[in-house]
C-alpha cells in the first residue's frame, strides 16, 4: 500500500546565489483557514479559548501567543499559523469548539508557499513586483496585505523592519521564486537616493 508523501512546493530549487539579500522557503507552517462573523460573541468567544489569543479585528493586522499567529485576511476570514504537525490538532478542537456555530475551519497547509525575504533592501526588492508603497511607514512588524505580486495574487506579512514574508499559492511557487530572486540578484541591487534639495 502507498504512503503518503508530502513535498514542499520549492523543495527542488536550489539556494540562490549572487542575491543582495537572504532568499528562502519556509517550510513546517500548518495554516488553517477560519471563517465566521466577527458581531458574533460566541463565535470570538470558541476561537479565542481555542487559541488562546483574540481573533484580530483590525484590518491589515495579526496577532500571536506563543507558536500560533493568526493574519487578519477579512472582515469574516482569518489565517492561522502553528506547526504543521500541529495542524490537525488544533483544527479538530476548532472544529469542536465551534458546533452549531456559523464557521468554517479548514486546513490548508499544502495550499500556498511561504517564500521569506530579509536584508536590508528588501522593502526595495519588493516594491518591483507590487504596486504597494513599502516605505511609507505603514508597513510595521505585524502588518498583513494582500497584494498582487507580479502580477499573482499573494499575502505579504512583515515579520521584522527588513523581513518579510510572502504567501502564493502553491502552482506560482516556482514563477514567485524566479521572479523574487532575479529582482534580488546584487547587479539589480536599487540605490536610493537621500533627501534633495529643492531646485531654485
Amino acid at each position: 500500500m502507498s504512503e503518503l508523501h508530502s513535498e514542499s512546493p520549492l523543495a527542488h530549487v536550489a539556494q540562490p546565489q549572487g542575491l543582495a539579500v537572504t532568499v528562502r522557503e519556509i517550510t513546517g507552517r500548518g495554516m488553517i483557514d477560519l471563517r465566521g462573523l466577527a458581531s458574533d460573541k460566541k463565535f470570538m468567544k470558541a476561537a479565542k479559548e481555542t487559541l488562546g489569543v483574540a481573533l484580530p479585528t483590525k484590518p491589515r493586522t495579526s496577532v500571536s501567543w506563543g507558536d500560533i499567529k493568526v493574519l487578519w485576511l477579512s472582515t469574516d476570514q482569518w489565517l492561522i499559523l502553528c506547526a504543521k504537525d500541529k495542524a490537525a490538532e488544533l483544527l479538530a478542537a476548532l472544529r469542536t469548539a465551534l458546533t452549531g456555530l456559523h464557521s468554517l475551519a479548514v486546513d490548508v497547509s499544502d495550499m500556498r508557499a511561504i517564500i521569506r525575504i530579509e536584508g536590508e533592501g528588501a522593502r526595495e526588492i519588493l516594491m518591483k513586483g507590487s504596486s504597494l508603497d513599502l516605505l511609507d511607514g505603514s508597513y510595521v512588524p505585524g502588518t498583513v496585505r494582500r497584494m498582487r505580486y507580479a502580477e499573482i495574487a499573494a499575502l505579504l506579512q512583515v515579520i521584522e523592519d527588513d523581513a518579510f514574508d510572502i504567501y502564493v499559492f502553491r502552482s506560482y511557487a516556482d514563477y514567485a521564486w524566479t521572479f523574487l530572486t532575479t529582482s534580488a540578484k546584487e547587479a539589480a541591487a536599487i540605490r536610493l537616493f537621500g533627501a534633495q534639495p529643492a531646485p531654485v
